[in-house]
């Protein structure tokens, strides 16, 4: 008589009240490090808006963030309004910051009328315009900071990725690719053109700002192509604004 610890039945229930267990301690950790985890994500928000804008903390060649120490602090000080543009109407919200991007995409698709985030900065007098945006790499998300002035003029970028190729599309979060967006116009005789970024632009110091083009990484055309197609499908919408901005 073979033991009841053998039995279909006995291994049917072990199961069961292991997934249960594990489940449940899974949701309970999850839970505690909510807040953490959301604290971080706030701090790393505020960190990439200023790092756009120019605060931060880069040496010669790399990107640094201020600290998460020091962020809070700099985002009150540096970031004067906090804006969300939704179907033509513009209101300050303190929290815009929050807004998820990637969920307003869904919503958009969905047939609501999207929310827009956009971060108004000032620093040494200058005023910054930030837009946080999100497109599609070659394996999975891009997404991006842009900071303009009030001609649509890049001030600064921080761009980053979820899971583009190491030394390749990774790149696109090296300050060799970064900042070779700052200087460059988003329109062209006073039309929304975006930035391309070009194979064989044979512009390697990027010294032509008029161009509305910057040099593509070796290797990683596809991310390139993303990055392309998500600054001028993002970028484009906040062009009503900025229009607006210069008749009042």
């Amino acid at each position: 008589m073979s033991k009841k610890t053998d039995s279909n039945v006995y291994t049917i229930i072990f199961a069961i009240a292991m997934v249960i267990v594990v489940g449940g301690l899974l949701a309970f950790t999850a839970s505690a490090l909510r807040p953490r985890i959301d604290n971080n994500e706030r701090l790393e928000k505020q960190q990439n808006i200023l790092y756009a804008m120019g605060v931060n903390a880069n040496d010669e060649s790399s990107a640094v963030f201020v600290s998460t120490a020091e962020a809070p602090e700099l985002f009150s000080k540096y970031i004067t309004k906090q804006l969300v543009i939704q179907a033509g109407e513009v209101s300050e919200d303190e929290n815009a910051y929050l807004i998820d991007v990637k969920k307003e995409q869904a919503s958009a698709k969905a047939g609501n009328a999207r929310r827009l985030p956009l971060f108004v900065g000032n620093k040494d007098g200058k005023t910054f315009y930030i837009a946080p945006i999100r497109g599609k790499g070659l394996w999975d998300a891009i997404w991006a900071y842009v900071a303009m002035d009030e001609n649509m003029v890049v001030q600064g970028a921080y761009f980053d990725h979820k899971g583009e190729t190491a030394g390749l599309g990774a790149n696109i979060k090296q300050r060799y690719f970064m900042d070779d967006f700052i200087g460059e116009s988003l329109m062209s005789n006073g039309e929304f053109k975006g930035i391309t970024v070009a194979k064989g632009n044979n512009d390697p110091k990027n010294e032509r700002k008029d161009d509305n083009k910057v040099d593509a990484i070796a290797g990683a055309t596809i991310t390139g192509d993303g990055v392309t197609a998500m600054l001028k499908s993002e970028l484009k919408q906040y062009v009503p604004y900025f229009e607006n901005l210069k008749n009042n």
